[in-house]
């Protein structure tokens, strides 16, 4: 039942708030899971790119949620979407207590929250994943593929691309999480590991680079992953004129744009810039609108 609904300027939808049910814990790779939770209003209006915050519905350890993005829309038999899937690693409580939440276990969530990726309009696109990060391109290429619809109305493209390629990398072969998901038709995927164990050996942007020598002409490229990776592809699409968006996994403590804890840099002249809220007017941002840090 909702219990708050906001709706904020930047916002593409109004976020409300849920008691939600676990319904699926799934084991996807080494310390990677991925949650299902049975919310239909939000299963109903979600798009790829936006996520929401999620906690335990008692208890004050961890007092604040968490944000993650949605990996996939569980419809029931008559097609109505009724759950939103969710992927994460383990890394510290939060993410810890919920690899070991269990079937009809309540928890609090709230959402949709932010922007996602918009609606592509190209011949090729690229999705370009280090770590977690493929987490959010699960919906993108069964949006664009035709295989399934998201949104309240559904987005409907006003053309497809002719062809859409997953790049994938992670650090070795036991943290690939969700290989047989991203078995799609039509979707090539592509994977990297850093040390060689599976797929080319190196890095996921020396796929992308391989992309776009073979053809840079009609491509944009969604990314996610790690803030070093998502600079170096933005570098590689500058320098391609390839137009690029990234999602920044930016920490954040409310979803709402409340806190200001999440701010990122944001271009708004040729030589000056702003902060501007990852959790309102991002977390999907042109490449080349965003100040990237060294670090």
């Amino acid at each position: 039942m909702t219990s708050e609904e906001i709706c904020l300027p930047g916002m593409s939808s109004c976020a409300g708030q849920y008691v939600a049910t676990v319904s699926r814990v799934r084991h996807l790779a080494r310390d990677t899971w991925a949650v299902r939770v049975e919310c239909p209003q939000l299963a109903e209006t979600i798009v790829p790119g936006q996520f929401f915050m999620i906690r335990p519905l008692t208890g004050s350890d961890p007092l604040l949620g968490r944000p993650f993005a949605f990996y996939d829309v569980c419809c029931n038999d008559a097609g109505r979407p009724v759950a939103v899937e969710f992927g994460f690693v383990r890394v510290g409580k939060m993410t810890t207590l919920m690899s070991h939440w269990r079937e009809g276990e309540q928890v609090s969530l709230w959402g949709p929250l932010g922007n996602g990726f918009p609606v592509p309009a190209c011949e090729h696109l690229i999705c370009v994943a280090g770590g977690i990060g493929q987490t959010p391109f699960l919906g993108v290429a069964k949006e664009v593929l035709g295989l399934a619809e998201y949104g309240n109305p559904p987005r409907q493209p006003a053309t497809r691309p002719s062809k859409v390629t997953l790049c994938y990398g992670v650090r070795s072969q036991p943290w690939l999480a969700g290989l047989d998901d991203f078995k799609l038709p039509g979707l090539e995927l592509q994977i990297a590991t850093d040390d060689g164990s599976f797929g080319h050996h190196g890095y996921v942007t020396s796929l992308l680079r391989n992309q776009l020598q073979q053809n840079r002409q009609g491509v944009h490229v969604y990314c996610c992953g790690p803030e070093p990776m998502m600079k170096a592809t933005a570098e590689i699409c500058a320098a391609e004129d390839v137009p690029c968006w990234l999602s920044l996994e930016t920490p954040m403590a409310c979803g709402f744009g409340a806190c200001f804890s999440c701010v990122t840099r944001v271009r708004v002249a040729a030589d000056e810039w702003d902060y501007r809220r990852t959790c309102v007017e991002g977390p999907v941002f042109r490449a080349d609108q965003l100040v990237l840090s060294d670090h």
